[in-house]
């Protein structure tokens, strides 16, 4: 075929316009092929990862990561078959990936933050945990950020390299969670009255588990009261539910048994011999 560029005036448009029209036909269905290809991959990979029991985060993650990569192997072989040099083609996303790197080093490294996540699983989707404060229960890990769903119901989104960096606490670890509570009692109540009490309250409640059995220890002798320690295990469905009613219980209880719940308080003591003297004192002098 004679370079249309160089010499146009003996280019045989007809067969320039044939062979630019089948490969840009070529190239479009490759295009449209390649990517629904690539989306069904992804998603048996997604569907054979689960079936062989990996943890769910991690094949979500793994199968966009496959999906992304032959999503460039679609757009190479496109722009192979609309006849673009692979070599010039090459050093252009050479230098191109270079400059895209630069740009986005802080995007670079959501992405090896997300990968840490999904490699370490400090958490997997459904866990209740606190982040950098927040609290709230996982939905989603992307790349990029990661979703969670507070206890109001409000999303929060926190960026990868903001949890790798900061102390995560993963409240659903396991099926069972502890409750505890810590309560203060007056200096001059009855200790083995009040953990009788509590412990009376512990065993009529069907969601505290027998086992780890619960139990009720003197914490520490604060300033105004006798702080008592109420530790119980319940299913992680039924924490929050049980901490509030134990507590509204365990406050009811007392006040009937005569258990005080001491609120902080300070002793003042008024000296007034030295007043006196010093008015004595006065007095001589001005008789």
């Amino acid at each position: 075929m004679t370079d249309w560029w160089s010499d146009p005036v003996h280019v045989h448009w007809l067969e320039l316009g044939t062979s630019l029209g089948l490969r840009l036909l070529g190239a479009l269905v490759l295009l449209w092929v390649g990517m629904k290809l690539a989306g069904t991959v992804a998603d048996w990979l997604g569907r054979g990862l689960q079936r062989t029991h990996v943890e769910q985060t991690a094949s979500i993650f793994l199968a966009r990561v496959a999906q992304v990569a032959l999503q460039v192997v679609v757009l190479l072989a496109v722009v192979q078959v609309l006849g673009v040099p692979m070599t010039s083609m090459l050093a252009v996303l050479g230098a191109a990936g270079l400059a895209i790197g630069l740009a986005l080093k802080d995007s670079l490294s959501n992405i090896a933050s997300g990968v840490m996540l999904v490699a370490l699983r400090p958490f997997k989707v459904g866990d209740q945990v606190t982040i950098h404060g927040v609290s709230g229960k996982v939905e989603v890990i992307n790349i990029f950020q990661t979703r969670l769903r507070g206890t109001d119901n409000q999303t929060i989104t926190l960026p990868n390299p903001l949890i790798t960096t900061d102390s995560i606490v993963n409240m659903t670890p396991d099926e069972v969670r502890r409750i505890e509570l810590v309560i203060g009692i007056g200096y001059g109540d009855d200790i083995d009255v009040a953990r009788a009490t509590v412990m009376g309250i512990l065993e009529a409640d069907s969601r505290v588990l027998a086992k780890p059995a619960p139990d009720v220890l003197v914490y520490e002798l604060a300033e105004s009261s006798v702080n008592i320690g109420v530790r119980c295990h319940v299913a992680n469905a039924d924490f929050f539910a049980t901490r509030c009613e134990l507590t509204e219980r365990i406050k009811k209880a007392f006040d009937r048994v005569g258990i005080s719940i001491p609120f902080p308080q300070r002793d003042t003591h008024v000296y007034t011999h030295a007043m006196r003297a010093t008015a004595a004192a006065v007095g001589e002098t001005a008789a």
